[in-house]
């Protein structure tokens, strides 16, 4: 069909028509509308089809990132048991309330027994926490350098924990040889029930 055909043509007497003219407009009608269909009613649905896909590689992210937290919490879960075992061994080391004086002679003794002489031996104020109480003590004693570094040495290795921390050393006036030991140790021991409870309450009391 060329251009002078198509002009010739009446469209309100289509059925006149030559039937490859007929042919011809038919099938551009049904290309028409089968555009008009893809447009008006696929066209909805690709954007709900593009939007169920991003909600999937969404949905498929949020999944790799939970198994990979449980994982992690199956770790997190074996090592907090390790830790608690471990914090109970440490607890089980402490001294009970009355035993912090025979915890306080064993300490004096250990300088004693290395023939040194103590200038200063001062409990502080008790530390409540939760679960622990922590006791500083000021020292001060005199003696060899030896005899001072075995004193630290034998408190380190006292059957209750016991940390000594501050320390500075200088020459001991007018005693040849011989230095001042001054530092802080500390000893902790466990709450009793009564105690704990009563830091349980403030720690509350505290969050409110």
């Amino acid at each position: 069909m060329n251009l002078d055909e198509l002009r010739n043509l009446d469209f309100n007497d289509i059925q006149n028509w030559p039937l490859r003219s007929q042919l011809i407009t038919l099938g551009v009608m049904a290309i028409f509308i089968l555009l008009a269909g893809y447009f008006v009613v696929l066209g909805p649905q690709r954007d709900e089809i593009a939007a169920a896909e991003a909600r999937e590689a969404e949905l498929k992210t949020q999944y790799i990132d939970q198994r990979r937290q449980l994982a992690n919490l199956e770790a997190l879960q074996a090592q907090l048991k390790e830790i608690e075992k471990s914090f109970g061994s440490l607890i089980r080391q402490l001294p009970t309330k009355a035993e912090m004086a025979s915890v306080l002679a064993e300490i004096n003794q250990a300088g004693v027994g290395r023939g040194l002489q103590f200038e200063l031996f001062r409990p502080g104020q008790e530390i409540r926490g939760a679960e622990l109480a922590e006791l500083p003590i000021e020292l001060r004693l005199n003696g060899t350098y030896n005899d001072l570094a075995t004193f630290v040495s034998d408190v380190a290795r006292m059957s209750r924990i016991v940390t000594i921390s501050d320390i500075s050393l200088t020459p001991a006036a007018g005693k040849d040889g011989r230095l001042t030991l001054q530092a802080t140790a500390k000893t902790y021991r466990t709450l009793e029930p009564a105690e704990r409870a009563a830091a349980t309450a403030s720690t509350k009391e505290k969050g409110k």
